[in-house]
């Protein structure tokens, strides 16, 4: 197999973050250039030395397990950053709007007896799925050493956005929709507010979705 043919099989094989892939394929490329040079300075014909040099790197059954964990534990990375840094965002916006909009004495005399249940309930979630993302993060990186399967914690962190997002999402509905008295909120704030919360939902989305995929093994053993 020629070097071309060997680089774009791995490409294939391999499912990740756009630009951290590249850069694994194009660092293998260059490595098997590197070698395939060398032979050829020895006095191998160029196919051959690009056969040799693809042979001495492995085969990708070989190569690829370790590429594909590193693309994970940057999948990871990326969606900890994310969590870590997005949640505590949203939550202190929504603090503050409800700080510079109050509600009324009487809407607080008068709310259901399951509002701050659930207002307790809506933080401790979204406090812990930011701290989890941080917990995350820093074992797939300063605490790689330690770490036996980052693709679990990979896969735990997916499959915590998708556990959580829909019950903050509901409990948030429900204690703005939920009430007889109504929101005090001025119109323009509170639209922004919910742009900027549905941006951040749908980042974690793509990048839960991305983790959870990239997690999925194969009969054959192989990510994909």
């Amino acid at each position: 197999m020629l070097i071309d043919d060997y680089v774009a099989e791995l490409d294939g094989v391999l499912s990740g973050p756009n630009g951290p892939k590249r850069d694994l394929v194009v660092e293998a490329r260059d490595s098997l250039v590197d070698t395939a040079d060398a032979l050829e300075a020895d006095g191998l014909a160029r196919a051959e030395a690009e056969r040799q040099a693809v042979a001495e790197f492995g085969e990708i059954h070989e190569v690829a397990p370790g590429y594909q964990a590193e693309l994970t534990a940057v999948a990871g990375r990326r969606l900890g950053v994310l969590l870590f840094i997005s949640v505590p965002i949203t939550v202190a916006m929504w603090s503050a709007l409800w700080r510079i909009y109050p509600a009324g004495d009487d809407a607080w005399l008068n709310q259901p007896w399951w509002y701050s249940p659930a207002s307790r309930l809506l933080d401790l979630i979204q406090l812990g799925t930011g701290l989890y993302g941080g917990l995350v993060l820093f074992a797939l990186s300063r605490g790689a050493r330690w770490i036996r399967r980052p693709r679990l914690a990979t896969r735990s962190l997916g499959v915590l956005v998708f556990a959580a997002l829909p019950i903050t999402g509901g409990l948030g509905m429900l204690m703005t929709f939920g009430m007889e008295s109504p929101n005090t909120l001025h119109g323009l704030p509170a639209v922004l507010a919910n742009l900027v919360t549905w941006a951040m939902s749908g980042l974690q989305i793509y990048g839960a979705t991305r983790c959870v995929r990239m997690t999925r093994t194969s009969a054959s053993g192989t990510t994909r």
